[in-house]
């Protein structure tokens, strides 16, 4: 077979594959580099598990408490980078740079199940994972201050937002309850928190979301119960596994509750709880950002199909 048959075949890794087994190598955390990709676990377990297949050996050990590469995933990793890399190069000689819209997610939300959301991304022509990174609000920001983004979606608004940053609310992202099928507050159509006091909440530290931890805590605090806190595993479906054997109960961004099994549902908060438990996603663009092509993104985005006003 010619070089040219070969490179034309079916049976190659394909850029997604590249794009997952990057993640998971430079997480060495499946929870993690879902959230990197904007996916949950299992189409990123199966991807990996058809590049496996595909290069006929393994690249990653996974435990109950660690993922390493195997020798053959280490060496995979720059090969794959340099692919990747060379792709990305590709797309940009292609697109003049004044064109380009570099746009950064925050990665505790999944952009394509947010409609309208994910609709004027695709007008902006912002689809292309290479372009869009997936990262955390704090990557994001920083990202953006050293120009290496022009534009950011992220939940929260910073601490101090008059920093060199400026904001432009997008949506109101609804947080779902995700608890045991069998629980009383189950038959309910919508979820108080006291309701589920018996249930220990799989919560994180502080540090990883301090804005939005601060401001679910002041709602717990005038809750007329005390919630019990447990902390919330590294891995998104150990936790939802834990729920649904009843021993304990989440909160969840509305377009993260995707992966179902037996014994676990979702439901909505009662609309008090609601109006205090959410996430405000953000547009955010530097302070001194000039560019017309920017400014018309921001706009974009922040368009809105309800009668919530966009911006604040």
């Amino acid at each position: 077979m010619s070089t040219t048959a070969d490179l034309i075949s079916h049976h190659l890794p394909s850029v997604r594959q590249l794009q997952c087994f990057l993640a998971v190598a430079h997480e060495l955390n499946f929870r993690r580099a879902a959230d990197r990709l904007s996916m949950t676990q299992p189409p990123l377990t199966r991807q990996i598990q058809s590049l496996e297949e595909l290069l006929g050996q393994p690249l990653f050990v996974r435990s109950t408490h660690a993922v390493t590469l195997t020798d053959s995933g280490q060496a995979l990793v720059a090969k794959a980078e340099s692919i990747l890399s060379a792709l990305s190069a590709l797309k940009q000689e292609a697109q003049p740079s004044e064109t380009r819209l570099r746009i950064g997610l925050t990665r505790t939300l999944n952009f394509e199940l947010i409609a309208p959301l994910c609709q004027q991304l695709t007008r902006l022509k912002a689809r292309d994972e290479i372009e869009m990174p997936s990262l955390t609000s704090a990557q994001l920001l920083q990202s953006l201050a050293k120009q290496s983004l022009d534009l950011i979606l992220t939940g929260e608004k910073g601490a101090e937002p008059q920093n060199g940053f400026r904001y432009q609310r997008v949506c109101r992202e609804p947080l779902l309850v995700a608890l045991p099928s069998h629980h009383p507050a189950a038959r309910q159509r919508q979820v108080s928190l006291e309701a589920l006091a018996d249930l220990p909440l799989f919560w994180f530290a502080r540090s990883a979301n301090p804005l939005f931890y601060d401001k679910c805590e002041r709602y717990f605090t005038r809750l007329s119960v005390a919630l019990k806190r447990v902390k919330e595993p590294e891995d998104s479906l150990l936790m939802l596994s834990h729920i649904a054997r009843g021993k304990g109960f989440a909160l969840m961004p509305r377009s993260k509750c995707t992966f179902t099994q037996p014994d676990l549902c979702y439901r909505p908060l009662t609309p008090q709880a609601a109006q205090q438990l959410h996430i405000d996603v953000y547009a955010v663009i530097r302070g001194d950002e000039q560019r017309q092509r920017v400014l018309a993104a921001q706009r974009l985005l922040c368009q809105q199909t309800s009668d919530e006003p966009a911006s604040e």
